[in-house]
């Protein structure tokens, strides 16, 4: 995300935002969710991620991998 993408662009609100970007379903994000395996955080009761958090957290993920 650069300085001029307003704020709201890089928020994913719900658990079916999450899993659209990611390519999983709906239940395994809020299993990861759950067991805090993914980067995600809470506004009231609905689970919220920022896609450039997402992006490198897959990052970490495929670095660890190798």
């Amino acid at each position: 995300m650069n300085d001029n993408t307003p704020l709201a662009a890089d928020i994913l609100r719900g658990a079916g935002a999450i899993a659209e970007f990611l390519g999983f379903e709906r239940r395994a994000i809020y299993h990861a969710v759950s067991k805090g395996s993914i980067p995600t955080f809470r506004v009231g009761e609905t689970v919220c991620a920022r896609r450039s958090t997402l992006a490198a957290w897959i990052a970490e993920q495929e670095r660890q991998a190798a």
